[in-house]
């Protein structure tokens, strides 16, 4: 297939089975200018499927670098309104969003910490309306990738610069299932089998489950009512829509206060453009009580400092390591697939569509349930092949739920 078909096909189901984009539907773009030439061909697809308008707003890594490098501090402690004023008018008219993830990893390596801090924290707080608005499904949402020179030869080191670059964008298309001979019917059968784990783990409505491996020895309680998800969502128009391309997880929400004991990550996670690696955390009622990390310390320890309930978990999620991104055995240093490649677990908001009327819930609401609500969402990868989970149920019996990194079921 050639690649001028493949980006094609790749837009075409960013469009007609991640957005999902409707009739005379907004649509609303985030991207980096490295994605440019293949952004011009999703804005097109959108269109054709009957987009009313379709907006995108681009960002430069070496533009934010020299922000970095030459703004002061003070600067980064507030948010430009307008942006926010922008995507909240397209989010209020229940626009699709896609985001196109091309952000080099390590673009803010050489940053002062304070102010990647300042400016992650003053973030979090201008977008948190609009972060709940998504956490809840109001409009359909889509996160995906397209690969830059810098990202790509992070990822392969032993490669010139426009081979790494075709062997990522290869990796990308690979992942998101581009290469079948029917790329939308693909997707349909991976999001019914991801739906009946999700429908197997609900009819157990398990009271605990508890994970145990290398560094790893943790128990997470899941409150009443919660609702394993998988795959797709549905938005307040009772759209459907993939939120995350690639995606392989069957995930839910943890009980608040309810996570005790410590587990070790087992990929490294790129957060505000900096690597974190080797790290591990210790739990006690839900909360972060100690953390150590070999590489990236003070961008962890920012992360636990965005607000106060960044230091409590808000998603468990389940990926066996048996699956397409994990056999790949390609380390992407972004999230998107690594998490997607690993059993993970997420610091920060909870999902409110991740339990019996949570979308009916406020902040107090959800609160009084166990859910944990917060200016931040990160995942963080904890699988591997020596991983064991078991679900405990009421009357505490344990039963297997994966065993040596993979489903027992």
């Amino acid at each position: 297939m050639k690649r001028e078909e493949q980006l094609q096909k790749y837009a075409t189901l960013l469009v007609k089975v991640g957005m999902n984009v409707q009739e005379d539907q907004k649509v609303f773009v985030r991207a980096s200018v490295d994605a440019s030439p293949f952004i011009r061909i999703v804005v097109e697809e959108a269109y054709k499927a009957g987009a009313s308008d379709v907006r995108v707003q681009y960002t430069d890594d070496v533009l934010t670098q020299l922000n970095f490098k030459y703004r002061d501090l003070s600067t980064f402690e507030t948010h430009p309104q307008y942006l926010v004023d922008e995507r909240m008018t397209y989010a209020r008219d229940n626009a699709a969003q896609l985001v196109v993830v091309s952000v080099s990893p390590e673009n803010l390596k050489e940053a002062d910490p304070k102010k990647v801090s300042a400016n992650m924290q003053s973030y979090g707080k201008a977008y948190n309306e609009y972060m709940k608005m998504m956490q809840t499904d109001q409009f359909s949402w889509t996160v995906s990738a397209y690969p830059s020179y810098e990202w790509a030869q992070l990822v392969f080191p032993e490669l010139e610069k426009e081979a790494a670059f075709d062997r990522l964008l290869e990796a990308i298309l690979e992942a998101v299932r581009v290469n079948h001979e029917d790329p939308v019917a693909a997707w349909q059968q991976h999001n019914d089998n991801l739906h009946e784990k999700a429908d197997y783990l609900n009819k157990k409505a398990y009271r605990y489950i508890k994970y145990q491996g290398e560094g790893t020895d943790l128990t997470i309680g899941l409150p009443k009512g919660h609702i394993w998800c998988g795959a797709s969502s549905v938005n307040s128009d009772g759209v459907s829509f993939m939120a995350n391309m690639p995606t392989e997880e069957v995930f839910t929400v943890p009980h608040k206060y309810e996570v005790d004991g410590y587990v070790s990550s087992t990929k490294p996670l790129s957060y505000a453009s900096n690597i974190i690696d080797d790290f591990k955390l210790t739990f006690e009622k839900g909360k972060v009580v100690e953390y150590e990390a070999r590489v990236g310390y003070d961008t962890l320890k920012a992360l636990l400092e965005t607000d106060e309930n960044a230091v409590y978990l808000g998603e468990v999620a389940l990926v066996p390591h048996d699956s397409p991104i994990s056999n790949s055995n390609i380390l992407y240093y972004n999230t998107l697939f690594d998490e997607n490649a690993s059993c993970h677990l997420a610091l920060g908001a909870a999902y409110p569509f991740c339990l019996e009327g949570g979308k009916a819930l406020d902040e107090a609401g959800l609160e009084s349930v166990g859910l944990n609500s917060s200016i931040t969402h990160e995942d963080f990868m904890i699988g591997g092949p020596t991983l064991n989970i078991v679900g405990i149920t009421e009357d505490g019996q344990e039963e297997a739920i994966f065993t040596n990194g993979n489903w027992a079921f």
